[in-house]
Parts: structure tokens; C-alpha cells; sequence
């Protein structure tokens, strides 16, 4: 899976493969510091030893099973309040990809993707370098439960048990890396209000009524009705408050 990538215009040019490493975006991050990375060069690895997700959370993947690489690009020209459509533009891309295989995949805010029922299938950790000028580069982190059939705790779920047999993971990261392309060529177009609407639309839970919690423990019930521009998930209680939260402010039940 090192190959350059074929099917795209600048993502996966330069694709660095590595038999381990300790997080792919960390490797990212000091090679494109050190000038030896540009935009659209990716680093991809079949053993993870210290992935990291949101909340500082590890990440666990079987060696040789999954997808776990990281990629880099420069959005400099979004605002400062915008870097949540990068992470819109991203989710939306491993979405498309996923929803060949099989229906039902949806995107858990702010950076799941979970099946229908909320089982995970991966998370995207989005690692943003911010300037005098604003944006300057982003460390775009993914990993997905592709082959994966066993897991040491109940939750996660893999494409290859949705789907019933054994994917091809060299297909399915061409794909991915096509429709980030894709995607985000469309975010340089400022096509915002399209993005955030089929964000909306793809959401896990939109709608629907659930049980959340805050950081002291208190919970209620809440359907989501927005994610706003910032990124922030807007939550209407039963006696009709809508509430603004951020990822550290809330947790799904």
C-alpha cells in the first residue's frame, strides 16, 4: 500500500510506508516539520503502537488488519472558525467510501464513524497548526476497522463483519484518499453550506431522541438538531432548550 496513487491530482503522491510506528501522526507531523513532507504526502503503517483519538483515548488496531495512516495538507485558506469543515470534508470522504461496501455507516460527532447503531467503526483526529495569517497546515490522522474480526472489549465493529467477508485494503484506501480529494477541493471552493448540510444529514442521532451526560455527571435526554458552523453540537431538551456544546462538554450514552 505504498504505491503513488493513481486516481487523484495531488493526495498520495508520496506515500511513505512503515512496517510500525508509534502514532502516524506524530511521524507526520515531525517529518513535515523537518521539510520532508509537502501537502498531500501520507504516511500509512500496518502496527500502531501508540495511536491516539480524541479525549487523548488510545487507539487500538490488530497489525496487518486495518487501515492506520495520516496525510497532510495545508487548508490556509479557511478562517480560524473553520477548521470544523475540515473535519466535515474528512468525515464526509471516509463516509462516501465506507457506503460502497454497505449501507447504514453513519458519522458520530465530532469525528466517529460508527454503524447505524452506533457500534464504531473508526475515529479521525484532525491536528491543526494555527499562524499569525491563520491556518497554516493540518495533520489529518484516520483509522479504520477494515479486517479486523476479534476485539478486547465490546463496541467496536469492522467492515469485514458488516459486510461478511474480507476486504481489499489497498482498494478501499484509494478510495478513501479519492473522495478526501474530492471533498476538499470542494471545501476550497467554499462550498460550505452544501458541506455542512450533508454532514447534517449523515449524522448519528440527528433527530432522534438519546441520553447524554455532562462532565458532572448529570443526564438527560436530547435529540440532536444542528451542528453549527463552529462545530458545535446543538442539543433540544425535552422542555425545548437548545443548548451549544463542545466535544469536551458532553458525552453520548
Amino acid at each position: 500500500m505504498h504505491k503513488i496513487l493513481a486516481n487523484t491530482v495531488f493526495l498520495g503522491k508520496d506515500v511513505k510506508y512503515l512496517t510500525e510506528c508509534h502514532s502516524t501522526n506524530d511521524m507526520a507531523a515531525q517529518e513535515y516539520k523537518n521539510g520532508h513532507l509537502i501537502e498531500g504526502s501520507i504516511i500509512i503503517t500496518d502496527k500502531q503502537t501508540k495511536g491516539r483519538g480524541q479525549r487523548g483515548n488510545r487507539w487500538y488496531s490488530e497489525p496487518g488488519k486495518n487501515l492506520t495512516f495520516s496525510l497532510v495538507l495545508t487548508p490556509c485558506f479557511l478562517d480560524v472558525s473553520q477548521q470544523f469543515d475540515l473535519n466535515r470534508a474528512i468525515s464526509l470522504a471516509v463516509h462516501a467510501a465506507l457506503e460502497d461496501y454497505v449501507k447504514g455507516i453513519k458519522v458520530k460527532w465530532p469525528n466517529d464513524i460508527v454503524y447505524e447503531n452506533g457500534e464504531k467503526i473508526g475515529g479521525i483526529l484532525i491536528e491543526n497548526t494555527l499562524g499569525q495569517r491563520g491556518m497554516e497546515h493540518s495533520i489529518v490522522g484516520i483509522g479504520l476497522n477494515i479486517n479486523q474480526i476479534d476485539f478486547p472489549f465490546p463496541g467496536p465493529v469492522s467492515m469485514a463483519i458488516l459486510t461478511g467477508g474480507e476486504l481489499d485494503r489497498d482498494e478501499l484506501f484509494k478510495s478513501i484518499i479519492h473522495h478526501i480529494e474530492k471533498e476538499y477541493t470542494l471545501l476550497k471552493k467554499g462550498k460550505l453550506k452544501g458541506l455542512r448540510q450533508s454532514f447534517n444529514q449523515h449524522l448519528y442521532r440527528m433527530d432522534q431522541w438519546a441520553s447524554y451526560q455532562e462532565p458532572g455527571g448529570k443526564q438527560f435526554e436530547a435529540k440532536i438538531v444542528d451542528v453549527n458552523a463552529e462545530g458545535k453540537l446543538l442539543l433540544k431538551k425535552q422542555g425545548g432548550e437548545i443548548k451549544h456544546y463542545t466535544f469536551k462538554e458532553v458525552q453520548f450514552l
